[in-house]
């Protein structure tokens, strides 16, 4: 046990320039590649979706489950007070959660604890997976579950660093292209019942401008993600 528990909180070696410009270009082409964005863009659905559970959770609002569904959507159920600071902030929390998530993967990562930010990783899903209430979205979360525990139990400590930044890649890149598509969606007629027009409604401040708001702090998060990575030159 205490090699285990030395394992996880034992820091890494730094990362070589190459294999962190690698994971980045490989997760851009996750993203980019529409045939594969189809499926990885599940990731961000679990991750949207978490975001909106533990911020109700953390309001005060009773969470009463999950679901993701097979054309990449979610939605979180929780009850409590219909409008009100709570349920503004658990509406804000969906598009900027990939993002956050992200860039707390890549603070940890910049101290050199990549095995923790899996473990880590494994606990939250973990939790997520007893929210969660339809079979799709059970099976999704226990894929990717599945992915990070083969990568966190077997891999190498090279594997565990190579995935661990290419999952914290994704998610900060991933985010703002998932804003985008909801301002496409919305401007083809589609998403009325989305995060930033239920913010309008409850709010009086137009969707756009939540839009605005969900893509800048996206894009935050990634040059904030892209500084702490030591791609730039300090």
């Amino acid at each position: 046990m205490k090699e285990f528990w030395d394992n996880i909180t034992s820091v890494q070696p730094e990362p070589s320039l190459q294999l962190v410009i690698g994971t980045g270009i490989a997760a851009l082409l996750l993203i980019a590649w529409r045939p594969i964005w189809r499926h990885t863009r599940q990731v961000v659905t679990i991750a949207h979706e978490g975001a909106h559970g533990l911020i109700a959770a953390l309001v005060g609002r009773k969470l009463s489950g999950i679901r993701l569904h097979s054309d990449t959507s979610g939605v979180t159920v929780s009850r409590g007070k219909p409008t009100g600071g709570g349920m503004i902030a658990v509406l804000l929390a969906g598009y900027p959660g990939p993002a956050l998530f992200g860039l707390a993967a890549a603070f940890v990562l910049s101290r050199g604890y990549a095995v923790a930010l899996l473990w880590g990783l494994l606990v939250a899903l973990v939790i997520l997976l007893l929210q969660i209430r339809n079979l799709f979205g059970l099976w999704s979360v226990l894929v990717f579950g599945a992915v990070v525990f083969g990568v966190t139990w077997w891999g190498s400590p090279s594997v565990q660093s190579t995935f661990a930044h290419l999952l914290t890649w994704f998610l900060l890149l991933a985010a703002p292209r998932a804003v985008l598509e909801l301002q496409r969606s919305r401007r083809h007629g589609q998403g009325r019942s989305s995060d930033a027009d239920q913010l309008r409604r409850l709010t009086g401040v137009p969707a756009l401008m939540w839009v605005g708001v969900f893509g800048l702090v996206t894009l935050a998060c990634l040059a904030l993600g892209v500084l702490w990575s030591g791609v730039l030159p300090s």
